[in-house]
């Protein structure tokens, strides 16, 4: 293994690039024509079912980028660095593979089940293809999950834009940008790249104006929030997001935020490239049989765990099943949107993994280290003492050390390669302030589509009790669902609880990716693909594997012999929760199995049994 070590960042660019591109063209292709049989004479859901509102046929690379903005936030950021605490091979591997294998899968077959169902949601799919308790039960588990993520990723957002003006003031030009993006796209034929081209000079205007204004004392003090403040603003803007239509606020903020975030990340693959650093993390650590002070737990199989955006993620699948396929126009475009996007993410989260990487070990430590237990680590581990980490706190005039939770350390290990570049060594702290800000804009658009995709599901399950909510152009609805919604998360926000119960989030995540791939594996079945299901039940097995044995190490070996009993029993009743949808889930299947394809469904295709849109 030793050879492994000192590898270049170069030389995982090259192969992830490679590995992608043949993903896409023969895998993704075959999932596509084969697997889901495609077809683009098919009417989709916005054509279908257009309001002007939520059901919107969008541009193919808008809904891209829209699509894409919404699926990456911290995780494909945050993740792959705190497990290069195992070094750089376990996560690049998990990325490499998971991501095509399993993420892009999932995508695809989510997205899929969705527009075949009226772009509705997964525990509506669950209940059609598997039965109303079964669907009762994975709304319950989603809307937990769900309210849980947004919290933890708006805390994400609060400490990426706390104390940092510059960061909040680019967050907040965003917005009346992306209205009059989304007022030319919409009242303009043909108006994209006019619009694409207008946002994203105004996008660069305000990022470089941004920098110089915050220097006045007057103005940087007017966008230097309380956490307070930021909380409610938040909370505030995921409501509106959830209410107006689509096409005027949220979509055209996601897509204009993607420039940022894909042109941040393919800078830095350009000055990876360029500077073509040696990656000091070892390819294994000492840690890879737990231990570690980052991460409690062995390599196996908490790499599965850490690494969620990026490799496979749950969360995903309440994009797919919320606003992406209302606003598909042809079915064909799942392969760019679906299979396309997820890519595009797993090389955001190996680009976070090499920045990470090429800090020395002892710095990544240093950062991620909690300050009152850095002492103890460093008696255990006296070769991994801070090496460069003074003259970085030095060059950017902020303290470094016990900045855990990954975001610091990612921003570091991308100023690090940046600042590598001929003549940029003066300009550290500029690009550490960008890093930052990217990670905030990259999180928060997560939370708007999240908390508009919130608002559907529990306008889903209000409307089986009173059957008026069940009308998503009844205003009142509209509004309450998203206030109730909003409150909940924004509540956890506002109170700080949430950043007791944030471990679960990896956990819950990977529940609810399992339980996509195994719902729409019943979907697969029902369909008469035959082995072509196995595409999406094997990494739906796994992961549904791998996410118990993992939860099971939480509970019975880190929550209960800390006494963190809530932690126990919040992780307890979500495995609960999904076994039963699970257990659901495997009979239909046998089921299914048993059944010969007979009946003829509204596509043309013969299918084993025929369910309600």
């Amino acid at each position: 293994m030793e050879y492994l070590n000192g590898v270049n960042a170069l030389t995982l660019v090259f192969v992830a690039l490679l590995l992608f591109a043949i993903a896409y063209r023969f895998y993704g292709i075959f999932m596509a024509n084969k697997v889901l049989r495609l077809n683009a004479k098919n009417v989709t859901p916005a054509v279908e079912f257009a309001d002007g509102k939520d059901y919107v046929v969008t541009n193919k690379n808008v809904l891209f980028g829209h699509h894409f903005a919404a699926i990456a936030a911290a995780g494909p950021l945050v993740g792959p660095v705190l497990a290069a605490q195992f070094g750089y091979l376990p996560g690049a591997l998990w990325i490499l593979i998971g991501c095509v294998l399993g993420g892009g899968v999932h995508d695809m077959v989510v997205l899929f089940a969705s527009v075949r169902h009226k772009g509705e949601s997964l525990a509506t799919i669950a209940r059609k293809e598997i039965g109303k308790g079964t669907g009762l039960i994975a709304g319950l588990a989603i809307l937990f999950i769900l309210v849980l993520t947004l919290a933890g990723l708006s805390l994400a957002c609060i400490s990426a834009m706390h104390e940092a003006s510059w960061s909040l003031f680019t967050v907040i030009i965003t917005m009346p940008i992306a209205v009059i993006m989304g007022l030319i796209m919409r009242y303009h034929r043909d108006s994209v790249t006019f619009a694409s081209i207008l946002g994203g000079l105004l996008l660069l205007a305000g990022i470089i104006g941004g920098h110089d204004l915050m220097q006045h004392e007057y103005i940087g003090n007017l966008f230097h929030w309380s956490v307070p403040t930021i909380s409610i603003a938040i909370a505030v803007y995921g409501f509106l997001a959830s209410v107006l239509p689509v096409w005027l606020l949220l979509v055209p903020r996601d897509y204009l935020s993607t420039y940022l975030k894909i042109g941040t990340i393919l800078m830095l693959a350009v000055g990876t490239i360029f500077v073509n650093p040696s990656l000091e993390m070892p390819a294994l650590t000492q840690f890879i049989h737990g231990g570690g002070p980052v991460i409690g737990g062995a390599v196996w199989p908490f790499i599965f765990i850490v690494i969620a955006c990026g490799a496979i993620s749950g969360f995903h699948a309440i994009i797919a099943t919320g606003t992406t396929p209302k606003m598909l126009g042809n079915e064909k475009e799942i392969l760019f949107v679906g299979y396309g996007a997820m890519l595009v993410e797993g090389f955001v989260a190996l680009m976070a993994l090499i920045a990470a990487c090429t800090l020395m070990p002892g710095d990544y430590f240093a950062i991620n280290v909690p300050t009152d237990a850095y002492e103890n680590f460093l008696a255990s581990n006296p070769g991994l003492h801070a090496v460069e980490l003074q003259s970085y706190v030095d060059k950017i005039g902020v303290e470094l050390q016990g900045r855990t939770g990954g975001a610091v350390s990612l921003a570091v290990g991308m100023a690090h390669i940046f600042n590598s570049i001929p003549f940029m060594d003066e300009l550290m702290a500029y690009w550490y302030n960008f890093a930052i800000m990217f990670e905030a804009v990259f999180i928060l658009t997560a939370i708007d589509a999240g908390t508009r995709v919130g608002r559907f599901f529990l306008q889903e399950m209000l409307g089986t009790v009173i059957p008026k909510f069940g009308d998503k152009n009844w205003w009142p609805g509209v509004m309450m669902s998203s206030f109730l919604f909003t409150s909940a998360w924004g509540y956890l926000v506002f109170t700080g609880n949430v950043s007791s119960i944030w471990p679960l989030f990896g956990i819950s995540n990977q529940l609810l990716a399992a339980c996509g791939l195994i719902v729409c594996t019943t979907m697969l079945l029902r369909l008469n693909r035959g082995k072509y299901a196995l595409c999406s039940a094997i990494p739906g097995v796994f992961m549904s594997v791998i996410t118990y044995w993992a939860g099971y190490i939480q509970v019975v070996d880190i929550y209960i012999p800390n006494g963190q009993y809530m932690l126990a029993s919040l992780a307890v009743l979500a495995l609960v929760l999904m076994s039963i949808v699970f257990v659901f889930a495997f009979r239909k299947w046998f089921q299914l199995m048993g059944m010969k394809a007979d009946k003829m469904d509204e596509y043309g295709e013969p299918v084993k049994e025929l369910v309600e849109r």
